[in-house]
This record gives C-alpha cells, structure tokens and sequence, in this order.
C-alpha cells in the first residue's frame, strides 16, 4: 500500500486534470446510456403508431447524446492521454534525476539488463496508473449513482437490483480476478528482466559463449525464459477472457432481475411498457464502466511490483552529494592526500590504508604498484564515486568534498583504460568533453590527440561501444576529449593497459606532450618511461611502501625494481 501511494503521490500535480478527464469519461458513458434510452423510447414509441410531434423529443434526444458520445469521448481520450504522457515524461525525469547520484557506487549490484528492464519497462508500465487504475473505479463510481437514481424513479426494488449486480461486477468479479491472477504480471515482469539479461549477455559475449561451447546452453535458458513468460501470458489472456464472459453475465442476469421486478409494475399503472424499454437499456448500458475493472487490479499488482522495484534503487542513499554551499574550484591547484583508507562495500580487507602524499601544481607523478594494489580506488576517491572511509583529499586546502562534484570532475580529466564511445558520430563522442566546441575545435583536438586523418570524419557512426574504431583510436578519442575540457589536473588510470607496444608508446608520448604545465598523476602497473616523473609512489597493499624518482627507486633492492627487472626482463626475453 505504501508502494501505490508513493506512486500516486508522483502523479498529485495533475490531480485537476484527471479529476476533468474522470468527469468527462463519466459523462461519456452517460451520454452512451441516454443514447439507448432515447433509441428505446423512440422505437417503442413508434410501435403504438402515435403522431409524429410525439416522437421529437426522442428523436432530438438520439442527435443530441450521439453527438455528445463521440465528442465527449474524443475529448476524455485527449485530455487522459495528454495525461499520461506527462506523467510518463515525469516519471522518466524523475526517475533519472535520482538515480544520476547513485552511478557508479551504489549501482554496481545490478546487472545491466536489469537495470536496462527498470527504467525503460518499469516505468513504461506506470502509464497506466492513471488510464487503467485511477479513473476507471471513479467512472464506474459514478455511473452507479446515476443508475441509482435513475431506476429509483420507478421502483426502489429494481434499483437495489441494478446496486447489487454493479457491486458484483465491480467488486466480487475484480476480487476473483485478483485471486485467480495473483502474481502473473509479477512473474510476466520477472521473465521479462530474466529475457532482458540473458539477451544483453549473448550481444555482448556471443564471442566468449561460442568459444567455450556455451551458446547452446545460453539458447536454451532463453527459451525456457521465453516459455515461462508465454505461459503466463496464455493464463493472463484466459483470466481476462473470463472476467469478460462474467461481466456480460452479470448485465444479462441484471436485465433479467429488473424486468422481474418491474413487469408486475405494469399492471398497476407505476411502470409502463415504454418505461420499461427504457430502463432495460439503460441496464444494459451502465455496465460499459464496469469492463475494465478487473483489468484495473491486473495493472495494479505490475504497478506495484515496477514502483517497488524502482523505489529498491531510487531509496538507496548517494555514495556522494553535493554540498549544500558549495566552493568554487581554487585556482591553486595544490593536492594533499592525508591518511587516506577506503574499504569497499561488504568487503573485510581495506583498498588503501593510510596513504599520505602531496602534489604541486605542474608536478608529474606515478603510481604504480601490482594489480589489487588499490591504484584504481585512488581514481574512484578522486572523481568522488566514492567517499573515503577514513582520511581526506583537499585541493588548494579545500577538502574535495566541499566541491560541487560535478565542477569537481570537470576540473579534472581523467583518461582511463576503458574509453566508453556512445553510438555517436565522432562528433558527438567528442562534445561530451565540450559541448560547445566548434568543429575547428574539434579538428585541432583530434590532430594533437594524433588523428589528423579524422578531421575529415567527424560525421563518421563510430558504431556501438565504438567498436569501428581500434583500440588505439580510441584512447586518443579519450585524449582528445582531455584536450577539450581544458582542465588544470589530468590523471591517467592504466591509459594505455589495452594497448600494443607501438601504440602504447605513440599514446604515452602524446599524453605527455598535452600535460605539460598541467598537474598530472598517473596510474599504471606497466614501468615505461618512469623517468620523466617527478616522483613515483610504489603501492602494495594499498599502502606507499616506496616513493623517489626513477633512479632512486632502481638503486634499492625493493618492490619497484623488482617489478621493473620482471617487466623488462620479460620484454626482452
């Protein structure tokens, strides 16, 4: 219940507009019922052969409420679907607007697919909060009462007939539905987010599935997700099916009740035959609201299940936020790492532990250290995807967490080992670092980033996960971008890890003739030209056990030399 009134709290802001669009659809189904009212009036009217004066009330009747269905109709559909596109936009905005804070910290616990399943079907299925689970119970409502009213005129016995076959059709066929389809748009949602995963798994790793001779198996528990989904499908279909058939029941056994009660009426002058038409067809008609009811609790159990299913990443605190009075970014650029710790979530063993270290503007510094040694948790602690467990990082003495962190990381490009192209043109990829560039910009970016020969290509598809582009091409992407962004601070997270010889030393030579003047800190565990570093710090275990220049660090018999004698070594072997 909680869920639902969250979710309905979401869609307050247009509650006059559904309350108009209630207020039509009700007045739609009137017009429905004194459309067959009058067509009744005027055909039993007709058989007693009476002057055709006698007939212009019915016959103005039909003109006016069948004018009035259709245009009262079109209008209901206009202002409802007006409003649940808007809801749909809102909840969309919403939903990114939250969940924006959480990346990548408290979203690394969900697959991919799945959260892929939560935003674009989850929300998709919360269009129907409004057309299938608010306004059909208060149209239904309210035809009840006309009814009421209606059939009361002329026999209070036929109205509490007509009162109790729309409670039936209203509440007892909805409760059997919700019985009888209990859990089956859950389960549907499940199979889906299930379809969704396994499908994203098979585009992205089709290579390693057939290489390992799992593609069969991962076929097979697509289908046997496929199947589960269409069973539930064919018992929903059936459950739908059968909540019809009851429904129309229910307004034969209506009709049949009324003229039960109201055939003796005839006799004693209270009820006459042309009342009598009348009021059969607008038995008939008034159960029109009715239909979609138990649809409605359908749509409810899938808007309840989305809604918990959004509301599971949208209630999760963010790693980090932005302080209330923000400072702006110095322009002494001094970084001052103090007694740093970090423990990452659910884990026992700390990433870094205690780590001290100062870098002046301009300076150029290494750390390096085996894989797991904690390099990357540096990175993450730097762009504030992360808070630190203990210990602080201040720039120009200001702690990093008195930023903005969105003018945080536009002060500081980063270049890391996985360049992330969009199914963009080349173009596009690079104003995500300037939006506002112009394509001269943009040309002499890519020319000192070393791809003069795509001045030419800059409307070029760089196809998904810019996989038309090499491994190379891409990374100076990534460095063309940092030429863009112009910030005073550049750290290079394993930069050219994925990279061969050849490219790997054309990259590094390229990012180090775009840092000059900048502070740069770079991350790696690769020892290539270590010696144009101001100082290098040698992590292990997420501690600093060592820290000098290049040839310092070569004269003692510790950590750094013996990764770089192993590297080399292997190299030249």
């Amino acid at each position: 219940m909680k869920t639902l009134l969250r979710l309905t709290a979401l869609v307050k802001p247009y509650f006059w507009w559904m309350a108009l669009a209630a207020l039509i659809g009700f007045a739609t189904t009137g017009s429905g019922i004194g459309l067959l009212m009058t067509s009744g009036y005027i055909i039993a009217k007709a058989a007693l052969q009476p002057p055709l004066g006698a007939l212009q009330l019915g016959i103005a009747g039909v003109r006016m409420f069948g004018i009035a269905r259709g245009a009262l109709r079109y209008a209901e559909r206009l202002i409802s679907h007006n409003i649940t596109f808007k809801i749909l936009a809102k909840l969309r905005l919403w939903f990114y607007d939250a969940i924006e804070p959480l990346a990548p910290a408290r979203l690394m616990h969900f697959k991919s697919g799945d959260l892929l399943q939560r935003i674009v079907d989850d929300i998709q299925s919360l269009e129907n909060i409004y057309t299938r689970v608010l306004a059909p119970p208060l149209t239904a409502l309210l035809v009840g009462l006309l009814m009421w009213f209606l059939v009361g005129v002329y026999s209070l016995q036929a109205a509490l007939i007509v009162l109790t076959f729309h409670l039936l059709a209203g509440i007892g066929i909805p409760l059997l539905t919700m019985q009888l389809s209990r859990g089956v748009s859950k389960g549907i949602m499940q199979h889906k987010t299930e379809q969704q995963i396994l499908a994203l798994d098979l585009f992205q790793g089709i290579g390693e599935l057939q290489l390992y001779g799992k593609l069969p198996a991962h076929l097979t528990a697509m289908r046997t997700a496929e199947s589960g989904k269409l069973r539930l499908e064919r018992k929903n279909a059936m459950i739908d099916g059968l909540h019809d058939s009851l429904t129309g029941l229910l307004m034969n056994g209506a009709v049949i009740a009324v003229l039960w009660a109201l055939i003796p009426c005839i006799s004693t002058g209270q009820v006459n035959g042309i009342s009598l038409t009348v009021i059969t067809l607008a038995v008939m008609a008034s159960f029109e609201p009715f239909l979609p009811l138990p649809g409605t609790v359908k749509h409810l159990e899938a808007d309840k299940h989305a809604g918990e299913r959004l509301f599971e990443i949208l209630d999760a605190k963010p790693e980090t936020s932005a302080p209330a009075s923000p400072l702006a970014f110095p322009r002494e650029h001094t970084i001052q790492v103090e007694r740093l710790s970090f423990t990452y979530p659910g884990s026992r063993s700390k990433a870094l532990d205690s780590i001290s270290f100062k870098v002046l503007p301009g300076e150029h510094i290494a750390i390096v250290g085996p894989s797991g040694a904690g390099k990357s948790t540096i990175t993450n602690l730097f762009m504030r995807f992360w808070n630190p467990s203990e210990g602080s990082i201040s720039i120009g003495g200001n702690n990093i967490s008195l930023f903005d962190p969105e003018e945080l990381r536009r002060n500081i490009a980063l270049v890391s080992q996985r360049t992330y192209l969009f199914a963009e043109t080349i173009r596009e990829n690079l104003r995500l670092a300037g939006p506002n560039a112009t394509d001269e910009e943009l040309k002499r970016a890519l020319t000192a980033a070393g791809l003069g020969h795509f001045t030419s290509k800059l409307d070029e598809w760089t196809g998904q996960h810019g996989m038309k582009l090499s491994g190379g091409e891409r990374q100076r992407i990534a460095i063309a971008r940092v030429l863009l962004q112009k910030a005073p601070i550049m750290i290079l997270d394993e930069a050219t890890a994925n990279l061969d010889g050849v490219t790997e030393s054309e990259v590094t030579q390229t990012l180090q003739a775009i840092s000059a003047g900048k502070t740069l800190i770079t991350i790696t565990h690769r020892l290539k030209a270590m010696e144009q570093y101001n100082r290098i710090l040698v992590l292990e275990k997420g501690k600093i056990v060592e820290q000098g220049v290049h040839s310092e660090l070569m004269a003692r018999d510790g950590l750094y030399r013996r990764m770089w004698e192993l590297q080399h070594v292997v190299e030249v072997g």
